[in-house]
Formats: C-alpha cells, structure tokens, sequence
C-alpha cells in the first residue's frame, strides 16, 4: 500500500487527468483540543469527463465529503488518500475533516513557550504536508489560487501568503482572519503562522514597477525583543535590489514577511510573501560571525525563490535539486554583490562546496538531476548534492558560458514560465539561446552522472628553478567520467612580507592531461594553487613543495586572497578524509591557522575539523596525546584572542568542548561563578548552556545540576541545551531513558535531535550498549516515525565514537555490513540513511590506520 507515499508516475497520470483551479480552505484554530484542530476545504477543479482519481489527505478524521452536489462514503479514506470518481468536465468537492497538530514539525506544528506558556503554530508543507492540514491535489504541477479563512483566538496574529486583514471578532476571545485570494502557486507553497507573534512592520520596498512592498520581521512573543529589525530589513531590501535587477521582473507578491518560528526543521522555507525561518536567527545572545553569515545568506536564498520556485515552479521533485542549488548560488552571487558579505564565496567554499564533495563520496550519492521517482526519495534528497554540489555546479556553469550570459538565459527562463511550471530542460534552453553554447555534453557529464573529479598537479623544473611544464592531471573517483572544467591555476610567493600571487592563468580543462602552457618558463613559486578563485567542482591536491611552503607561510597570506588560503586548508583537511594525511599532522596545520583565521565561517568549520581528527580520524595510540595537545593549544589561543572578538568566542566554545583535564573542567565550570573569565568575554545564556553541556559529557555534573540551569533559563534555548546536556550523560539508567525519547514518539524533533547531539559528545565506552541497539531499531525508526524523526535517529544517534574501537569488544562496520546484508527489504531511505553512517565509520578506520606512527 502507498501509505504516504505518491510516485512520479501516479502524478503524471493525475495531472493528465485533472487542472486545479482554486481552492477555499477554512481552519478552526480556536478550539479546546491541544491536538486536533478543523478543516474544512473547497476546491474548484477541471477534468476528463467520467474519470476517477484521488485527493490527498492525512487526517485524524474524515467527517463528510461532498463531490459536485453528491455525499460520499468516507469510509473509502484510507492510505492519505480519498477516492473520487466519474469527474465532471467542471467540478467542486467540499471536504470536512479533523486534522492533527504536528509535533515533529511536519504540518501544522504546536508549541508552548516554557517561558511563558503561550502556544504558536507555524505551518511546514514541503514536500508532501500541505494534506496535513487541508484535502489536495499534492503534486508542483497542478498549481491553483487560495482563499484561507481562519478562526483563531483574538490575541494572536494570523499570517498567510496573502497580506494580513483586520481579524473580525466572531465571539468572546474568539476572532476570524478572511484573507484574500492568492496568486497561483503549489500545495507545498501555502502558509499559515499563528499565535502571539511580535514585531516590526514599519518598513518597507519599492519595487521597480512602483508598488509599495510592506515588509515585516516577527517572532514569539518572549524573543520579540531580540529581533534586529534595522539589520533584516536592510538585508532584505539589499536582496529585493539585486534579483529585481538580475530577473528582469519585479518582485511577483504583494508583502514579505519573515517569521522565526520555534521547532524548525530547517533553515528556513520560501512561501511566497511569508518566509518562514528557524529562530536560532533571533540572537537572544552573542551571535558568532559564522552564524550572522549563515543568516544573511539564508534570506537572499529564500528571496532568491521567489521567482526561482514560487513563480516559476519545478513540475516533479526530479527538479528540487535546481530549485535549491539556484537559490543558494543566486544567494552568495547576491551578498557579493549587493551586502557587506563581500567574501560570500569563501563561505561558499568552506560550508557548501566541501559538504558536497563529502557527500559526493557516499556510497548514496546520486546525480544532481536525480531519479525521484516518488515523494520518499526526495524527502532524503535535501542533501549535500541537492543544495551544494548542485550550486557549485552551476557556479561552474556561469564561468563556462559567461555569467551575463547565464543571467540572460535565467532572465528569458522567467519571463517564458512566470506563474506556471518548467523543468531542467525548459532553462537550458534559454542558456543555450543566450550563451551560444551546446550544453547536451555538459548537462550528461556534470547533471547526469555522480562522483567528484581529482585534481593534482604535476609539476617538472629545470635546474636553474624555472618550471619546464605544469600539467594538472585529472582522475575520476570511480563513479564520474572525466569532465569539462574552466579554472584557474595560481602560482604564490612571499613578497615584501605577503604571500602574493606572481601567477594566473584562466583556462578549460579537460581529458586527463592538460597543460598550463602560461606557467612553463617561468620561476616555479612556492605555491601552485589549483582552482584559485574556486570556479570548478572537484577534489584540488597541493604537491608536496607547495603543501609545505604553504603551511609554513599560512599567516602571510594577503587579507585579498583569504579565499585562496582557505582552499590550502581545504584540500589538507581532504587529505586528512582520504587518508592521504595523518590525522596529526592535520592537527598541527590547522591549530597553526587558528590564531589569525579571520572568517567566521572558516573559523567554525576549522574547529569542527580539528575535534573530528582529533577524536575520530586519530589512531588510538595517538589519540590522548592528541586531545592533550589540541585542549591545550586552544587554552592558549583563547588566552590571546583580542577581547570580545568573534575569534575569542568560537575558540572559548572549541576549548569548552576539548577541556580535558581536571585543570581545564575547573577553569570552564569557574566562569559559571564569573571565575577567571577571559576579558571581554561575556558568560551569557547560550554560554552557560554550553559549559553545562561540556561539564555533562566530561561526567563532572548530572542531571541535578542541569535542572537547575533549566530553572535560570527556563525559554526554548533552555530546552534544547538541557536536551544536549542529558544526552550527554554517561550515567547508564539517563542513557536509557534518552534512547527510549530518540526512539520513541513522546518528545519533539527538537529536543530528539537534541538528545541525539549529546549522545554524540559521550565516550566511546558509554555507547558500547548502543551499538546493536542501534542496529536493532533502524528499520522500526523509518517505519513507525514521520521522516523527520526518523532521519534523526539515524544520522545523529549513530555511535560513531566506535569506529575502530574493536579493542571495546564491538565492531560497527561489521555490524552495519550484517545489517545492510539481512535488510535488504528495508525502505530504500532507510537503507541509505544507514549505508551513509557505516560508510562513515569505515572511513574513520582508515584515517586511524594511516595516523599511525
């Protein structure tokens, strides 16, 4: 049975069969019940005469359904599906349903504020949700226009796609919204917020058409105050500048609201006029610069949707992966180019170009243009190659034909299918029209196959020091062909104290050799930069005299080429993955790149590197001295940083989580009492959170002591950190418990990704118990859980801390080998989000096995 699942194929025929035309949907929200809530839907529909098909609906129950005048038997719900048959040319059915309140963050999601008692609710519909909450047709392609009317209680604010109207009281403490009729869009693009949000509305765009666009920034009521209201707008209208000029049309809607929203799955989601956001971008706290980047990029991607998405939109879920990837590189091009976030692309290139090329080495890896051939499949695509090998990609495409020309293309692509659906096909076209480029080669190479290409350069000098010849030899990874790229090479040397660059060359490469004639003859530099300016997508090795050179000039670079000293990083920490590098010597790299790395997001990423190797990809008998060394270098760092920096608070947070010894764990627990506090660095909310969850894992506090943080900073941060510092137990009887909350159905997604994140910080000795347990309840976490619940147990609760620990009495990648071999059965989803964790551990034993001595 399909149970929630729907195939490509049943939307092919469904689509044949039908044409939405509007649909008017009225929401109970005011009712008693703190788990259901009334839907009642109408929708307007064309058809072949004397054909059947079936509506979308998951609710709780069905009450009545009624089909061009006629009452049908709703005992026919079954399988999130209702049948109708012997349609009319012209049609109308009215269903009246009971639907469920979400607590995974699928649907309509209920909370309640634990500071203050007060319930939001905030809708979630991509891919498949919006039947969570109203009957559909739940597929892109039959898109029609919306009427939502909702009753809600009178204190709140109610939000929709559609600007907000004066809410007419209907009863005592009860008022109803009656929103006007949207534009056309998808199911999965409607919204619904409500509750007592705050904010700012006192805002607002002038598009270039004239209109007046209102703009708005809200929150919950408890965290309204945090909201930085100047900085989003100015973001906001920075973003509305640049796509307006670069689409050639202006903004589709008609206001654009943003609302942070507590439990969010996501980053964020692009209803058209009514953004949705996940509220860790509300700074309650001192924010690190890696995250205020993260924010400004994420409003430009869901902006960039607005016209790439929302008004021309994907026909199936094969084209998700343009959706996204556009989005998020029209959303670093936009920062570049119109924002104070003039280094986008060294964000890009640590955060979503080295996510993909990770992820493009899974054994699940799958082409960008992917097979979805149902709503499952896509559900497990919001991944690496969807978001970040998919925008590289097209970064890289935009050099090949010329990024006028590429937004020319985009251009034409809009203005040929605004309000209606297109596909890959449909965009390479105009690409074609307007660069002049046949791009059948590249969309097979580059869209229709997977793997990542590898890039190392060889490198012959003469005696005199003069380079013979420089050839960048390319290699697949066994999964791609060999590809087309257009890249820079750049050559490096210490000049007047900087390291400078003193050669660069642009040119395609392409087949397995390819000379870089401009380099022959001249001086060979210190350092020969493959893929300076990161144009291309690929694996970039350093030789080994430009490896060196480049480690030993590491705090020369200029403030300019910051992007090219990221990239040296980048490709050590890859050698590092492959086991081409010790995880020591990786170590040492990086811990001598952290006193003056600069960027915030290089900063953050750079520390993720440092704890991975350290406790993960270092071999057992390096492993003490390791942490011992790395606790105390960051001690060090942190004792240097420039007071009240970014630089000092990421490397107080890297240095909580290393403490180690008896020393450090007094020294982080002192700063809770205001004890030998670094100066300028501020113990606030989230801080203390952090030493909380630090001290936990470290086995120097229980559950006692988190409680009573809980009771200082009883809000939703308190929940998720008292969360983390639980999982983080080792006591066995809490460890229990925790298991029963990830696997269970009694918490919410928050706080089970939470828990999973503390069980993460444990020993590998803690979780020697979970190890089979693990395994034992892969294949029931995907079938009795919504994905989201689902997806966490499996990649965060993973006991990735066994990896190599065979010396434990436990083998994980043997375990995980039994379990693939006897569930071949299982879910395809299930199976790869397991494939994906095995696969992790088996690269960690080989790192340890090339880290040791």
């Amino acid at each position: 049975m399909p149970g929630t699942n729907l195939t490509r194929e049943e939307a092919a025929i469904r689509s044949g069969l039908v044409t939405t035309e509007a649909y008017t949907i009225a929401l109970d929200l005011a009712g008693e019940s703190e788990t259901t809530f009334g839907s009642v839907t109408e929708i307007e529909f064309s058809a072949k005469p004397g054909t059947s098909t079936f509506l979308d609906i998951i609710a709780h129950s069905i009450e009545r359904v009624v089909l061009n005048g006629e009452d049908l038997d709703t005992s026919a719900y079954a399988d999130s599906r209702f049948p109708i048959a012997n349609l009319q040319e012209h049609n109308t059915v009215r269903v009246e349903a009971t639907m469920d309140y979400s607590h995974t963050g699928e649907g309509l999601h209920r909370y309640v504020d634990p500071a203050d008692g007060e319930v939001y609710l905030y809708s979630q519909f991509e891919v498949g949700d919006a039947r969570r909450v109203f009957a559909n047709f739940e597929q892109p392609d039959l898109k029609a226009v919306y009427t939502f009317t909702v009753t809600a209680p009178s204190s709140w604010r109610v939000f929709s796609n559609s600007p907000s109207p004066e809410p007419q009281i209907v009863s005592d403490g009860v008022a109803t919204w009656a929103f006007s009729t949207t534009e056309k869009m998808s199911t999965y693009l409607t919204s619904i917020v409500a509750g007592p949000y705050e904010g700012f509305n006192n805002d607002s765009y002038i598009s270039t058409d004239g209109r007046e666009i209102p703009l708005g920034v809200w929150a919950r009521k408890s965290l309204a105050e945090y909201l930085d209201s100047e900085e989003l707008f100015l973001i906001t209208k920075q973003g509305f500048e640049f796509y307006e000029a670069n689409y050639g049309h202006p903004y589709p809607f008609r206001k654009y609201d943003q609302i942070f929203c507590p439990e969010y799955n996501a980053g964020a989601m692009e209803h058209p006029g009514n953004v949705t956001l996940v509220e860790s971008y509300v700074f309650r706290t001192k924010p690190t610069g890696a995250m205020i980047d993260r924010r400004i990029i994420t409003i430009l991607h869901e902006q960039a949707h607005m016209w790439f998405g929302d008004l021309v939109t994907m026909k199936w879920w094969d084209d998700l992966w343009l959706n996204e990837s556009f989005a998020e590189y029209m959303s670093h091009l936009a920062a570049v180019a119109n924002t104070r976030l003039t280094d986008a692309w060294t964000t890009f290139l640590t955060s979503e170009k080295s996510w993909a090329t990770s992820e493009d080495q899974l054994p699940s890896t799958h082409p960008i243009a992917a097979d979805v051939v149902d709503l499952e499949t896509v559900l497990i695509n919001f991944d690496g190659i969807t978001y970040g090998k998919g925008a590289s990609v097209l970064k890289q495409l935009a050099a090949w034909v010329g990024l006028d020309e590429f937004l020319a293309g985009v251009r034409s692509y809009i203005a040929k299918y605004a309000w209606g659906n297109a596909t890959l096909a449909d965009l390479l076209t105009e690409l074609e029209a307007a660069s002049g480029r046949d791009l059948s080669e590249w969309t097979k190479l580059w869209l229709g196959e997977s793997g990542v290409n590898i890039f190392t350069p060889e490198v012959k000098v003469a005696a005199d020091g003069t380079i013979e010849s420089l050839t960048l030899i390319q290699e697949s990874d066994g999964r791609s062909s060999l590809r087309p790229h257009r890249m820079a090479v750049g050559g490096f040397d210490v000049v007047d104290g900087k390291l400078t660059r003193v050669l660069s060359t642009e040119l395609d490469v392409d087949g397995e050799r390819t000379e870089v004639a401009e380099f022959a003859g001249k001086n060979r530099p210190g350092l020969i930069l493959v893929n300076d300016y990161d144009y291309a997508y690929g694996k970039f090795r350093l030789d080994q005299e430009s490896l060196a050179f480049a480690v030993e000039n590491l705090d020369k670079f200029a403030v300019q080429d910051h992007l090219a000293r990221t990239s040296v990083l980048l490709s050590a920490w890859d050698m590092c993955r492959d086991g081409l590098m010790p995880a020591s010597a990786y170590v040492d790299i990086a811990l001598r790149a952290l006193p003056d790395e600069t960027d915030g997001t290089v900063l953050r990423y750079t520390l993720a590197q440092v704890n991975t190797a350290v406790n993960l990809y270092s071999s057992l008998e390096n492993r003490d001295g390791l942490r011992s060394k790395a606790a105390a270098v960051l001690f060090d760092i942190l004792a240097t940083s420039v007071a009240g920096s970014d630089h000092q608070l990421q490397i107080a947070g890297a240095a909580m989580r290393a403490a180690e010894s008896e020393e450090q764990l007094a020294q982080i627990a002192g700063w809770l009492e205001g004890a030998r506090v670094p100066s300028g660095f501020e113990v606030d909310a989230e801080q203390r959170w952090l030493i909380i969850v630090a001290l936990a894992a470290a086995g120097q506090i229980g559950e006692a002591e988190i409680a009573a943080e809980f009771d200082r900073d009883a809000t939703s941060y308190g929940q998720i950190y008292s969360a983390q510092a639980r999982g983080a137990l080792a006591d066995p009887t809490v460890r229990e418990s925790v298991w029963s909350d990830i696997t269970g159905q009694d918490v919410s997604n928050t706080v089970q990704r939470n828990l999973c994140l503390g069980i993460m910080r444990s020993s590998a000795e803690s979780m020697v118990p979970f190890a089979e347990r693990y395994y034992a309840d892969a294949e029931a976490q995907w079938n009795d859980h919504t994905v989201e619940i689902a997806k966490n147990m499996l990649e965060y609760a993973y006991p990735i801390q066994l990896a190599g620990r065979t010396d434990l009495g436990v083998d994980i990648v043997e375990l995980g080998h039994t379990w693939l071999a006897e569930h071949k059965d299982a879910a395809a989803a299930c199976i790869r989000l397991v494939s994906e964790q095995v696969d992790r551990a088996e690269r960690a034993v080989r790192a340890q096995a090339a880290d040791k001595n």
